[in-house]
């Protein structure tokens, strides 16, 4: 992680602690325009989403630049749970890690481990772009501020073992996937189905009783929608995506 990173991670979690709901956007095209362009709005932090997205290791750098160059956070939605793509993707400077589908607090534990250098867990030890290639190795080795994490909430079996998530040490806040969440149910889509509801209602209940900020994507770009699920309590939420909003902006250009 590179200067001032280690001060707005800090920040970050206080602010998370405090209760304060933090939005943030959501990005699935490698261009660092973009990146620029969404961090001068009024978002907390940066998103890069791997899992549905077009990118590659080797875009995220620059990508990470023009979110710094606004004073964000960037985040990234692993494709995967692979050992290698998690160290790169730290390695080149992401400040918080959103771990997609997680199934069971094991599985959580095994992946955290992976974002953490020894000894507290498995990541590989070198210069990187997160420590300026060895100009900042002692702050980076002291892992003062260690990666945010956020594990995404997707899938029933996960609600079903929710408890145990939320115990797990370091896991900083849980966010619900509506979509995958809703397709584990055989419901997709249908968010205002009464079983989905009170899904959500549960994962808020416990989410409130062990003191774990709680988020969900806010997928239709509505500041209405957007105050509803600040009301409600949710704080780690990501606004829209970048593929939406453009979509929208063209959409509307046509109207009459």
């Amino acid at each position: 992680m590179i200067p001032n990173t280690d001060k707005n991670i800090k920040k970050f979690r206080k602010n998370l602690k405090s209760g304060e709901a933090l939005v943030g956007g959501w990005i699935q095209i490698a261009n660092s325009n973009i990146a620029e362009i969404m961090s001068d709005a009024n978002y907390s932090w940066i998103a890069f989403d791997m899992e549905h997205g077009s990118f590659s290791t080797r875009d995220l750098p620059d990508l990470f630049r023009a979110v710094e160059l606004k004073n964000k956070l960037p985040f990234v939605r692993l494709p995967n749970k692979n050992k290698e793509v998690c160290s790169q993707v730290l390695d080149a400077g992401c400040a918080g890690i959103i771990i997609p589908n997680i199934k069971d607090e094991s599985e959580l534990i095994s992946i955290m481990s992976l974002c953490y250098l020894p000894p507290s867990g498995s990541r590989g030890v070198g210069y990187s772009r997160s420590n300026l290639f060895g100009k900042k190795f002692t702050r980076y080795k002291k892992q003062k501020n260690k990666p945010i994490i956020v594990a995404m909430i997707e899938n029933v079996v996960s609600v079903k073992c929710l408890e145990k998530i939320l115990l797990v040490k370091g896991l900083d806040a849980i966010l619900i996937g509506p979509y995958d969440l809703s397709a584990s149910m055989g419901i997709t889509g249908k968010f205002n189905h009464p079983k989905f509801k009170s899904t959500l209602n549960k994962i808020m209940r416990l989410s409130k009783q062990y003191k774990m900020a709680n988020g969900i994507h806010a997928i239709e770009p509505s500041y209405k929608i957007l105050r509803k699920y600040i009301k409600e309590g949710y704080q780690f939420i990501p606004f829209a995506a970048d593929t939406i909003l453009l979509n929208l902006a063209i959409k509307n250009s046509f109207k009459k």
